[in-house]
């Protein structure tokens, strides 16, 4: 096995050259989902800790964010975000970050607490539970116009195609047309739907009692690019409002739904979470926070692969790439000036 951690001291120093290295994750599975292999598992997430730990100076976000500011961020720093709010943050990750001694920070979608449930698990627990074997989606306005319109959905592989065609097509929609192709789908297969996706308000709490940090994600997760800047501002501060009444805390960071720059989320957005009174927001672009870092505008990245040399590395091209990038920035600003 080559020793990882002499590199990342290289790659990642402290002081003037430092960088931060946020990761993001969703949902934390006891044993692997079989419509998504994927999706990260307590085991595997056990088992990243364990690397992260053995690597990095893994710290709060907050603090991590504010030392990036002053310079001071230690060598090979890294954070721990999550985003949306469900239910095994708290059941499953929260018990194997206190195991390890580490924080994290959990940006919840306010609107599905309690009960509530995302868009996208209605189409994908609808799917994954129904006994159909077609979907017919001819009387779709979304799917009307395309060539494939009826989704055979009666082994694994074809429940799995159908949903990443279907929320890839209906992601970008209007809300209201959103919600009208996602009813759609729920009436025609007709199957129960779990309630318990979600977080509840106590265990958002209790999150914050153990030493986690929480962040606001909107209140119904929309693309924003897609709203009007009124919907942006009371998406944003009515999440915001939600979680500094429940803990009574203000709150300083926020994640972008999605978080594409310029597709998700476009300047108008990055103003707004500005003005109202957000400290940092972070995207889902690749890369490692520095101090040049825009902090409207921060990047997150998780490797995906499930070997320890292999995870490591791909870490490490993370922070070398965003580093060749700056310089090509700088390079590229440096021929303008010098041809002016």
């Amino acid at each position: 096995m080559i020793p990882l951690k002499p590199i990342f001291n290289l790659v990642s120093p402290s002081n003037q050259r430092a960088c931060l290295s946020v990761l993001i994750f969703h949902r934390v599975l006891l044993k692997t989902d079989p419509i998504f292999p994927g999706e990260t598992t307590a085991q595997w997430f056990d088992q990243m800790l364990g690397w992260l730990k053995k690597w990095f100076n893994v710290l709060p976000l907050d603090e991590a964010l504010d030392r990036a500011r002053k310079s001071t961020l230690p060598s090979r720093a890294a954070a721990i975000t999550f985003d949306d709010g469900y239910a095994d943050n708290y059941q499953i990750a929260l018990p194997i970050l206190k195991k390890h001694g580490l924080s994290a920070t959990f940006f919840v979608a306010t609107g599905y607490l309690d009960g509530g449930r995302m868009w996208n698990d209605t189409i994908v627990e609808s799917i994954r539970n129904s006994r159909l074997n077609t979907l017919d989606l001819s009387n779709s306005k979304a799917f009307s116009s395309s060539q494939s319109n009826i989704f055979s959905i009666g082994s694994l592989s074809e429940k799995r195609v159908a949903i990443e065609t279907i929320l890839g097509k209906v992601k970008y929609l209007q809300p209201t047309d959103r919600e009208t192709e996602i009813a759609l789908i729920a009436e025609q297969i007709g199957t129960n739907l779990p309630s318990d996706l979600m977080m509840t308000s106590e265990q958002i709490i209790e999150m914050h009692r153990s030493g986690m940090l929480i962040g606001a994600h909107t209140m119904t997760h929309p693309i924003l690019a897609n709203l009007q800047a009124a919907e942006v501002r009371a998406e944003i501060s009515g999440s915001k409002r939600y979680l500094e009444a429940l803990l009574q805390k203000d709150i300083r960071l926020f994640a972008y739904p999605n978080g594409k720059p310029n597709l998700d989320y476009q300047a108008r957005d990055t103003q707004i979470i500005k003005e109202l009174g957000f400290d940092a927001a972070l995207t889902t672009a690749w890369g490692v926070v520095d101090r040049e870092s825009d902090p409207m505008q921060l990047p997150r990245f998780t490797p995906w692969d499930q070997s320890e040399l292999r995870f490591g590395i791909r870490l490490i091209k993370n922070i070398l790439q965003n580093r060749q990038l700056q310089q090509n920035q700088k390079a590229s600003t440096t021929n303008f000036e010098s041809i002016s």
